[in-house]
Order: structure tokens, then C-alpha cells, then sequence
């Protein structure tokens, strides 16, 4: 008897379902890109329970005949290829001919249909990859497709799903994404019996974006004239100067109007910005690119957000001066007064390096306490005085090249770095100061913030760790929040933007990266409030500053993970 053998199809359509059903809204993405190929001009989805138990997507498109409902359900039956040469030209959304028969192998899956002039329509059912019957069914013209019990036939797979909130926020920030990208067609969503939102028609695309985003983005995009060269066009929305995000959720990029996760266009539109914005941060965006099909290659997976590029050098060349070019000029009449500091406490440390500079030796000698100008505009409580000195077998040689110091040690010689040393003593004493004290500022007016879904619930399941930073964040109704109170280290006036990109790191990188973000305030607040380069300390100062640095905990790098001192034997 053969070992080797042909696996039933309802087994290989589980297996293939498994590429391309995810989660929920995967499927709500396949359905939409089905109901966009057949030309609709309306589209509803409603779910329950995340996606979970119940989810429909209903059009007015083309519809189906009846033999034309029951092939779709076929593996690999398609109406958008003939043959290879058509996949190297496809602008349709799909063409694989995988989405329904996986669909339909994972959940109770209807399908109602009716084509366009025809009398009547039809009615298929599909339980976990069993057909069940197909009947004469009366409805408007169009495709109306409902998949419930999702995973039911593959527990395994269901209790990888996450909860009700965050399958509901992919679905919401899937039908975002389209709905952005056909402004001619109305979009509908429905969740639990409410309606989430409804697209706007005949707007203009920063209206557009600011009814399905949310406002804040009027004040922070502008619009990018369409721009072509050759067979490239591209247009859409851009980051004003100074906007920036700490994650690359808002940088949205269509290609051919199908969104798309591509490297090569992130890392193009990332130079077309240079210096305009910080290391490690990345601008809002809509962006619309246009290409010739040829040039590109949709089918390198089966979810269709990955693609290829063929002249890469090219594509990145024409994204990276365009946007730059944009970026050159006036973008709107009142850009200037719109302009916002990219980054929370970088703009509130604007103002350290411009206040009197305080003694150097200040911050060094043991029996001083840390209390000077600038820890009170921050309302940092001071710790208590160091610790008696410390016999480090240290010797002063003198002072090399600026910032840098020599010592003789037992073994050997050590080239010290002033600032960096500095920067490590202030930031484990504001950690101390922190962690000694719960000390939180309320605000005199409230904030009201609005998060995209897929925000929302992260910042649900990290509520406990805003509390016990010092944020008293509150839900609002539907995506907002309203923060009345801050911890005494944050400066009011930067609270918004600090809250926001925490959640942002949240949203990417899970609760933890909310410790992160304080983390990364404490030093740049370090670096404000050490050294600068014009400072001149005194042999006194560098000794005393280095007996500081060897009581810390990690005394070898500074909080951006330079080296404080290098030993040589």
C-alpha cells in the first residue's frame, strides 16, 4: 500500500485557509477586495463578537449567476485570470481563486447572490467545507456573504484568536483602509448592532481622512500635489514638518489602490524627509502610488500585502524627490502656524539649553542636594545627598581632549567621557526620584484624545500601566480618551504628544514598551540637565563626577547606550 497520497479537499482547503484566514478580518479583507472587483458602489459589513460568531459583507455589485456561485466555491476558480501572462498585468484586487473555498472550509458559510438583470437569485450553504444545499433565493441585486462560528471545525486554530476588542479593531482599521483608498464607493461598518462609521462621499480627501481617522489629522497633514513621471504617479496626504509618530501604523501607502506593506517605499519616503524629522521616527501618510502593473509583483503571498518591485532603484528615486520636493515648498497657506514639534519632550527640552547655565559643580559635590532651575520647571522632587565618597583607586591625570579625562587605575588607564558619565548619574536619579515618589499633577483643562481601534485596545489591556506611571486615562465613548492627569515629571504642555506616541509603542510592541517610553523621557531629561559641550569642569568636579558614576547600578554606558569609560590594561 502507497504511503503517499492525495489529501481530501476539505483537509487541503483547511491547510490553505491557514495562508489566508488569519483571523477575522482577513476575511472581511478578502470579501472587500470581491465586492471592489465586481464594481460596487455599496458595500455593508456587520460583525458580532469580534468577527467571531457572526460577520457579513453585502454589496451591490455585479452578483453571480447560479453556476457562477457554485464554481467560486472550487479551489483556484477565478474570473480575474486566463492565463500566466494576465498575472503580470492584474489590477484587480483578487486573482488567486483561494478565498471563498477557504473561507468557506473554516465557518458556516452563506453565499447569496444575484447577478445583474437576472429574475432571481440564489443561496448556497457551506458548513465547515460540507456543502449543504443550494436553493433559489430572493434578494436585490448584488452578493451578500455571511461566515459564522469562524474556526469551529479547527478548535485548535480558534484559541489563537485574540479577544472580542482586538479582532473587532483589525476588522475596523481593515475597512478604514479601503474605505480610504475608493472614495466613489459608501462604505458601511457595524459592530454589535451600532454603526461605527459610515464614508463620506464627494469630500475632499483631507476631509476624507479626518472623517474616518480622526481630526487630529487636518492639523498635521497636507496634501501632496499629484505627481508623474514616466508610467509612476503619485499623490495623497503628507506629514507636515515636525509630525512624526513613533511606530509606522499611520504611514500608509496604496499601491494601485491596494494597501500594501513594502519596505522599499517606507525607507524612500523616510529619505525624502532627511533631517526634517528624528532618527527612529516615521511621518503620517496617505499616500497613493501608481504604477504599471508590470513593474511590480502582488502574487508573493497569498494575503496580498507584500509586493515586489521590479526597478526598486527607480520606484525609491521617484518617491524620494517627489516627497522631498514637496517638502521644499509652501504645502499650504498656514503650514507655519500648524507646525508641531515631532517629539513630546523633545520640544520641552528646547527650552534647557537656553536658560543660564547652573554651576558644574553643582550636580558633582556629595554633600549638594539635586535641586536646581531646571529639576524645579520639571517638578522633580530632589533625592537625598549621596553616599559618603567612594575610594575608587582612581587617579587624575588630566584632562585629554574635550570630553574626555584621563585616570590611572590599578589596572591601567581609563579615558573618561565627561557627558556621558553625567548623562548615566542623572537618569538613574530621576528613576530613584520617580520610584520614590507617586507625585501627579492634574490637569487645569482636559485632554480629549482620539486613537485609531487598533490603539484603543492595546491601551484597554495597558490601563494598569498608564495608572501606576502617574496618567489617569479615561475612556470617553467610542475611540476617545480623556486624560486629566499627568505625573509630576511631564510637562503639561507636552502631555499630548508623550501619551500619544507611548500608545503608539503600546500598540506595537505591547504593554511593556509604555515602561520603555518613560524610560526613554528620563533620558533625554538626563541629557538636558548634564553637561554641555561649552562647559569647562574643574579637576575637583571630574574627580567627584567619576566617584558618582562608579555607584551606580550600570555604570558602563550612558542611557543611549554609549560607553561612560574605556579601560586600557
Amino acid at each position: 500500500m502507497s504511503l503517499i497520497r492525495i489529501l481530501a479537499d476539505r483537509v487541503a482547503n483547511q491547510i490553505a485557509a491557514g495562508e489566508v484566514i488569519e483571523r477575522p478580518a482577513a476575511i472581511v479583507k478578502e470579501l472587500l477586495e470581491n465586492s471592489l472587483d465586481a464594481g460596487a458602489s455599496r458595500i455593508e459589513v456587520e460583525f458580532h463578537h469580534g468577527g467571531k460568531s457572526y460577520l457579513r459583507v453585502e454589496d451591490d455589485g455585479t452578483g453571480m449567476t447560479p453556476d457562477d456561485a457554485l464554481m467560486a466555491l472550487e479551489r483556484h476558480a477565478t474570473s480575474k485570470l486566463r492565463d500566466i501572462d494576465d498575472l503580470q498585468r492584474i489590477r484587480s484586487f483578487g486573482f488567486r481563486g483561494e478565498a471563498l473555498p477557504s473561507i468557506a472550509s473554516v465557518t458556516r458559510f452563506t453565499l447569496q447572490t444575484r447577478a445583474r438583470g437576472a429574475v432571481g437569485g440564489t443561496e448556497i450553504l457551506v458548513n465547515g467545507g460540507i456543502p449543504a444545499h443550494q436553493r433559489d433565493h430572493g434578494m436585490p441585486e448584488g452578493t451578500r456573504i455571511v461566515a459564522e462560528h469562524l474556526f469551529n471545525s479547527v478548535p485548535a486554530r480558534r484559541k489563537f484568536l485574540r479577544t472580542d476588542d482586538t479582532e473587532a479593531a483589525h476588522i475596523v482599521q481593515c475597512v478604514r483602509l479601503y474605505a480610504t483608498a475608493n472614495p466613489a464607493v459608501a462604505f458601511t461598518l457595524i459592530k454589535d448592532a451600532r454603526v461605527i462609521f459610515r464614508s463620506p462621499k464627494n469630500v475632499s480627501l483631507i476631509e476624507r481622512v479626518a472623517a474616518i481617522w480622526g481630526e487630529q489629522f487636518k492639523a498635521e497633514l497636507f496634501e501632496l500635489p499629484p505627481t508623474r513621471r514616466d508610467d509612476l504617479g503619485l499623490s495623497g496626504l503628507l506629514a507636515k514638518p515636525g509630525a512624526s509618530r513613533s511606530t509606522r501604523a499611520e504611514t500608509i501607502i496604496f499601491v494601485n489602490g491596494r494597501p500594501v506593506d513594502c519596505r522599499a517605499l517606507t525607507y524612500a519616503l523616510l529619505e525624502g524627509y532627511r533631517t526634517q524629522l528624528p532618527k527612529g521616527k516615521y511621518p503620517p501618510a496617505f499616500l497613493f502610488f501608481e504604477v504599471d502593473p508590470s513593474r511590480i509583483d502582488v502574487n508573493v503571498h497569498p494575503a496580498k500585502r507584500e509586493i515586489r518591485l521590479k526597478d526598486e532603484y527607480r520606484i525609491r528615486n521617484f518617491f524620494t524627490e517627489t516627497i522631498a520636493t514637496a517638502l521644499g515648498q509652501p504645502a499650504a497657506p498656514d503650514l507655519s502656524a500648524a507646525l508641531k514639534m515631532p517629539d513630546a519632550l523633545r520640544a520641552s527640552l528646547a527650552s534647557y539649553g537656553t536658560g543660564s547655565k547652573f554651576p558644574m559643580h553643582l550636580p558633582y559635590k556629595d554633600s549638594v542636594p539635586l535641586k536646581h532651575a531646571h529639576a524645579q520647571s520639571a517638578h522633580i522632587p530632589a533625592p537625598a545627598p549621596a553616599e559618603p565618597a567612594l575610594n575608587t583607586g582612581w587617579r587624575l591625570i588630566g584632562r585629554w581632549r574635550h570630553p574626555y579625562w584621563l585616570f590611572e587605575t590599578p589596572g591601567g588607564l581609563v579615558l573618561f567621557h565627561v557627558r556621558a558619565a553625567h548623562r548615566r548619574i542623572w537618569y538613574e536619579r530621576l528613576l530613584e526620584a520617580e520610584g520614590e515618589t507617586t507625585a501627579v499633577q492634574p490637569m487645569l483643562m482636559p485632554i480629549t484624545l482620539e486613537f485609531d481601534p487598533v490603539t484603543c485596545a492595546a491601551l484597554a489591556q495597558a490601563g494598569d500601566l498608564f495608572k501606576r506611571q502617574g496618567f489617569s486615562l479615561e475612556p470617553f465613548g467610542g475611540n476617545t480618551y480623556r486624560l486629566t492627569a499627568i505625573p509630576a515629571w511631564l510637562d503639561p504642555q507636552q502631555a499630548e504628544d508623550f501619551v500619544r506616541e507611548s500608545a503608539a509603542l503600546v500598540r506595537e510592541q505591547g504593554p511593556s514598551a509604555g515602561v520603555r517610553a518613560k524610560e526613554e523621557a528620563f533620558a533625554l531629561l538626563a541629557a538636558a540637565r548634564a553637561v554641555r559641550r561649552d562647559d569647562a569642569p574643574s579637576e575637583t568636579d571630574v574627580a567627584a563626577l567619576a566617584k558618582r558614576l562608579l555607584r551606580c547600578q550600570t555604570p558602563l554606558t550612558c542611557p543611549e547606550g554609549k560607553p561612560t569609560y574605556v579601560e586600557f590594561p
